[in-house]
Parts: C-alpha cells; structure tokens; sequence
C-alpha cells in the first residue's frame, strides 16, 4: 500500500478543473512512489460553499473506503495539498474531517471568506481590468447542469469574467456562500478555517507572496498566527516580492519554497 497525495485545484471556487496539477507536485509523486489524485467538485455560484466542501469530503471519504483495493493506497498516509481556492479547501479539510490526514500544503490559500479583501470591491481588479456589464457577467452561469470545469464546453473565459465582475463589485462571498455578509456572519465562521483552528489540526504547510493582489498575504500569516496559538505544528514559507502563485518573485527563492513544501510532504508520508 502506497501513501497517498490529494490534490485540490483553485479558481476562485468558480473556475479550474483537476488537470492543473503542478508539474512538481507530479514529480514528487512519481519519485517517491506516491499514489496522486485530484478531483473535481462542483462550481459555484451554481452550487454554494457547504456543497463544494461535501463535495471534498465526499472524496476523501471514497479514498478511505475504496482506495486501498481500487488503488491500492494506504489512506493513514495521506496528505491534502491546494493552491489558490483549494488551498482554502485544503485548510477546510484540517477542520471538517474527523480522520485527519498526516499534513496539509496550502499554497497562498486563506482562511477566511468575509474579510474585506473579498467583501468589498477590489481596487486591484478596478484598475486591473475593464469594468464588466452584469448581464454580461451573469451569462456564464449556467441554470441548466452544474459544472465541475472538467465538462468539455466549460467556458472558462467566462467564468473568468464573472469572478472579476465579483471582484469589482464585493460580490464574492455573498455569490459562493449563499449568506450575507454585512447579516450572517455567525453563518460564515463555520466556512472560516482561522476562527476554527484546534489542537488536534494536521501539521501545516502554508506558502504565501507578500505582494499577492489576489489573494492577500496576511490571510496566511492570521493562519500561522492561530496555529501558533493552539501549538498546532507548522511551517510558514514566505516569499518575498512574489505575487499570486508567486508571480514575479526572485527564482531563487520560489524554487526554495517549493522545495520547502516538498520535504515537508516527504517527511509527513514517511
């Protein structure tokens, strides 16, 4: 029985699909020995945040259950990896699952969906990006099936366009979580990993930019912090200069992160 990494692809929770797997990641894997599998999971808004987060419970469940047959792996020996959004549901798994999987890798996820970063119109994607008509944004939405991207006439140009159009105007976590902001917070701290962190959290691994535009790189160190304050293991890599999935960060030191995230994997499926 081999152990086993699990892959969580990002996209705001709206785009992407479980072919983008990073290359070192697959290298990992096929170095070491190590069974890797990523999965889908339906999109919002079509679907809202407690079915996506089902939707990953689900499959781990399934690899518990079926993977030692069907692929012969050893689920004790598991670690959940994301980038982006599925980092954010890499973080989710270190509080919904009841059986924990050894370690988590959060590449410049985050830990919460309300803050003002996704709450209030982003300045980056005013400036960044043509302001978009609604009719045009909401025409991505599909009120016929529910999407997971892997469908072969995924539109992900317009789903792109929706989620700038969230951006622009605050929208995001209203759209994804179904709950309002300004009313329901006590409904959203249950979807928020950093207001849930215990004891018993899986080791955690967490790289992050600091000049991330999309994703803001305190949303990692608030996670490092509560990690911290309930004496859970964890590794903080920060990469300085670098943008969302360290863009434009000095080479050097994106290639030592990565490195860092990939021992930490090795060391924890040991």
């Amino acid at each position: 029985m081999r152990p086993v990494v699990v892959w969580i692809h990002g996209g705001a929770l709206i785009m992407g699909n479980k072919n983008g797997v990073p290359k070192n990641l697959l290298d990992l894997c096929r170095d070491e020995g190590y069974v890797l599998v990523s999965i889908d999971y339906r999109l919002a808004p079509e679907v809202k945040l407690q079915g996506i987060i089902n939707d990953v419970q689900d499959a781990i469940a399934w690899l518990r259950k079926d993977g030692p047959k069907l692929l012969s792996i050893n689920p004790q020996r598991m670690v959940i990896a994301g980038g982006s959004a599925g980092g954010y549901l890499t973080l989710s798994m270190g509080m919904w699952l009841k059986e924990k999987p050894k370690a988590l890798v959060a590449y410049w996820g985050y830990g919460d969906v309300d803050g003002d970063w996704y709450t209030k119109p982003s300045e980056h994607y005013r400036k960044t990006v043509p302001l978009i008509d609604k009719d045009d944004a909401y025409k991505a939405i599909n009120t016929k099936t529910v999407m997971t991207g892997s469908e072969p006439d995924f539109d992900g140009k317009a789903r792109g366009k929706l989620y700038h159009y969230f951006r622009q105007n605050g929208l995001w976590t209203k759209e994804v979580t179904g709950f309002d902001p300004a009313t329901e917070t006590m409904w959203i701290d249950r979807y928020c990993p950093v207001r849930n962190v215990k004891k018993d959290y899986p080791p955690t691994l967490l790289v992050h930019g600091t000049e991330d535009t999309d994703v803001p790189y305190e949303l990692s160190a608030n996670m490092a912090k509560e990690f911290a304050k309930h004496k859970v293991p964890h590794v903080f890599v920060t990469v300085k200069g670098a943008g969302h999935g360290l863009s434009g960060g000095d080479k050097k030191l994106v290639a030592e992160a990565h490195e860092k995230a990939l021992d930490f994997i090795r060391k924890h499926l040991k």
